[in-house]
């Protein structure tokens, strides 16, 4: 186990966070922890985006890459802004 730290952020931050834990029966941590393991990083992205391409048979081109972004920026748009 990994030792314990401190995040600082707004009260409305962390009161949102303590709602969002409670309603999954869990605590800030763990919400955070879960989040944390699940989000990608953009190296992330780009590689599963290449596996992606490569197992539909796509060359994965500067044009392919950024018709992908362009959707996702959609999505985000339609999801209320969130950053991926």
């Amino acid at each position: 186990m990994s030792k314990p730290t401190s995040i600082k952020t707004s009260e409305k931050v962390r009161d949102r966070l303590r709602v969002l834990a409670e309603e999954r029966g869990t605590t800030i941590t763990e919400l955070l922890e879960d989040l944390a393991a699940r989000e990608l990083t953009a190296a992330e992205r780009q590689q599963r985006a290449r596996e992606a391409a490569q197992e539909l048979g796509i060359e994965y081109t500067e044009q392919v890459e950024q018709a992908g972004q362009d959707a996702w920026a959609k999505i985000r748009a339609h999801q209320g802004g969130a950053v991926a």
